[in-house]
């Protein structure tokens, strides 16, 4: 299971959408304190708006988004959100080291919205969603208040016609300004040509607001891009961040791995990802917590194994490892060859539980047990998982 998207920062999804005619704040993006008082000169302000740029939600309640009323209060706005990791809902509780921060004019803001484009995977085709709670997390607002999620779905072969804009903004009460109006129907349509042609799996304005000066602005953006189109996307897989990605997905991602690291502490290597949310499955059942998912894939060599335990052994959380493989296209004994050429490398100072089926199990079988490894033998999966659980728990 790769992952399905690259993210965006917002300063790059708003330069998206100025190609695309949907109208942002102007602002621009310092990677130190000391170059905010420059870039605020080509600002109008005050106020000015400071907003930390990194891949998580939740900014604005973790301390990333700052309102400076002076240059000098920008300044310093800037220079904390710099120095210190940023903690929101979705960093978890080390956070995030932050880059740079996105400096912008100020908004006088009149009434917020959420407008967004995201593929419904239940009816098949992309959907466009608007509600007048803008500026809050949609799930909540779908979950208190269900009847503010007003939603469109779109056929492809038709593309997004102006009567949806229509039977989505004429449901709001009260309704915006003529003028307002005609542009919230105008960036809806830009909305889904941007998403269309950006290959984008998500395209989020959280919030839309309409100024007091009756403009319609695109306050904050998100956009996330889907992983398979991205070869005919060559400019958007420039703006990857890498410093967003953890060190060792990012390993994974050089050795073609599909690796995701968790929060657990049980280090779980398999071939496949229905095996590998099998397997985390029974880690979970069996008390334990999964520390990552590591498919290797059907085709995996000996050095992607190889690769693989070592990253699985850079993870300081993991405390035993499971090796849960069911021999195919990847045979047993090149799985075992790769663990043992990793433990040459790497030793193993973690309990190591095998759980080995199919194609050359017992060659494979036959290299652990004449290896200086010391490691335990389960007989299916289950067994694997009690083994585990009970060397973490001991």
């Amino acid at each position: 299971m790769r992952k399905v998207f690259m993210k965006l920062h917002e300063y790059q999804a708003k330069e998206i959408f100025r190609k695309f005619g949907i109208p942002v704040p102007n602002g621009q993006t310092v990677t130190s304190a000391q170059e905010t008082h420059k870039a605020i000169e080509h600002l109008k302000g005050p106020p000015w708006v400071i907003k930390a740029q990194v891949h998580a939600g939740g900014r604005g309640k973790g301390g990333g988004v700052k309102i400076a009323h002076s240059p000098d209060e920008a300044e310093k706005a800037a220079e904390n959100i710099l120095k210190n990791p940023l903690v929101t809902p979705q960093t978890g509780p080390e956070g995030k080291k932050v880059n740079q921060v996105l400096i912008e004019e100020g908004v006088n803001i009149d009434r917020e919205f959420y407008l967004a484009m995201v593929i419904d995977r239940s009816a098949a085709r992309p959907v466009m969603i608007f509600s007048q709670a803008g500026g809050m997390e949609i799930e909540e607002v779908a979950a208190r208040s269900p009847e503010l999620v007003l939603k469109e779905l779109v056929d492809p072969v038709v593309g997004w016609l102006p009567h949806q804009a229509r039977n989505l903004v004429y449901r709001l009460n009260p309704l915006p300004a003529p003028e307002s109006i005609r542009e919230l129907i105008a960036i809806m349509g830009r909305l889904y040509k941007t998403f269309i042609q950006s290959d984008c799996s998500l395209a989020e304005i959280n919030p839309l607001v309409i100024t007091k000066e009756k403009k319609v602005l695109a306050v904050d953006a998100k956009i996330n891009i889907d992983d398979s189109a991205l070869f005919r996307q060559k400019e958007m897989q420039a703006l990857d961040d890498p410093r967003e990605k953890d060190p060792l997905e990012l390993k994974a991602d050089q050795y073609n791995l599909n690796y995701i690291r968790l929060d657990g502490n049980i280090g779980a290597m398999v071939n496949g990802a229905g095996l590998a949310m099998a397997t985390m499955d029974v880690i979970k059942m069996a008390g334990a917590e999964p520390a990552n998912f590591l498919d290797v894939g059907g085709g995996a060599s000996e050095e992607m194994i190889t690769r693989g335990f070592e990253i699985i052994l850079e993870d300081k959380k993991v405390k035993a490892i499971l090796v849960n493989i069911f021999g195919g296209i990847l045979r047993c004994d090149v799985l075992a060859r790769g663990i043992l050429a990793a433990a040459e490398k790497k030793e193993i100072k973690v309990p190591l539980i095998v759980r080995l089926k199919g194609t050359n199990v017992e060659e494979g079988r036959k290299i652990l047990q004449e290896s200086n490894l010391k490691f335990l033998v389960a007989k299916d999966i289950e067994e694997a998982a009690e083994m585990v659980a009970k060397q973490v728990s001991g």
